[in-house]
């Protein structure tokens, strides 16, 4: 592989895992930060594991595009690099799309609650190594506009 074809790999690679974003209860976009929110209080009933799919941009088809294009131009002459740039565009920005949403997916729980109000609720949200959920915790469901999170 020619280094210019390496570099534009590492580069799309990277830009896919950059557009990754965080689902956790802990992680707060910045037009959330100093803003009201609600908070209710609830019982957990139930936990299940899911899996949150990733992210399909047109950003990792691109990439894979670019890569795969490139790639198949520098193979054989003029005429043959010319077929094999376009088939490598089209596998190349398959598998980045393909690639994008392996990277980007995660594992997240489905939190089903009793609230005391009586209402029932299910909230996923992707998993966090600093806050463990159990069934017959106590916790806060926190709400402002469509983000919702569970937190103790």
């Amino acid at each position: 592989m020619k280094p210019q074809t390496l570099f534009l790999f590492l580069l799309g690679f990277t830009l896919v895992g950059g557009c990754a974003s965080n689902l956790s209860g802990e992680s707060y976009s910045r037009s959330e930060v100093r803003t009201v929110q609600q908070v209710e209080y609830g019982t957990i009933e139930q936990l299940r594991p899911v899996r949150i799919e990733g992210t399909k941009t047109p950003i990792g088809a691109a990439a894979g595009a670019a890569v795969g294009g490139i790639a198949g131009a520098s193979a054989g002459d003029n005429a043959t690099g010319q077929v094999m740039a376009v088939i490598g565009a089209v596998v190349g920005g398959l598998a980045g799309a393909a690639i994008e949403e392996g990277v980007t997916q995660t594992s997240g729980v489905e939190i089903t609650l009793k609230m005391d109000d009586g209402r029932t609720i299910a909230i996923v949200q992707e998993l966090s190594p600093n806050e463990r959920f159990s069934v017959g915790d106590r916790v806060r469901v926190i709400y402002s506009g469509e983000n919702i999170r569970v937190a103790h």
